[in-house]
């Protein structure tokens, strides 16, 4: 242990207590934060998600983004092309870790 002198000057029994005491309040005050100050948690407690905006668009007739097809390339990767919302075509090719290595080399 780092720091084994500090129980020589702090009992192990008061030390501990105070330290777990120490987590648990600033755990319990992240967490009223972030209920606090964000907007999506009452509705996720509700059970209508934390995307229910963008759910309502989708039944209003919006398309979310999916992948088309993914289609493995001449040179070891796999290509994906991606259908954004607004319809224009992305497309992205995944090379495996070791191809990557080998081209930092």
């Amino acid at each position: 242990m780092n720091n084994a002198k500090l129980w020589l000057v702090v009992s192990p029994n008061v030390g501990i207590p105070i330290f777990l005491g120490a987590v648990a309040v600033s755990s319990f005050a992240v967490h009223l934060a972030i209920i606090k100050n964000t907007s999506w948690i009452e509705s996720y407690h509700q059970g209508t998600g934390i995307n229910a905006d963008s759910a309502a668009l989708t039944e209003e007739g919006a398309t979310t983004s999916t992948a088309s097809y993914a289609i493995p390339s001449t040179d070891g990767g796999t290509e994906i092309t991606v259908i954004l919302p607004d319809g224009t075509h992305a497309k992205a090719i995944l090379q495996p870790p070791e191809r990557m290595a080998s081209a930092r080399q």
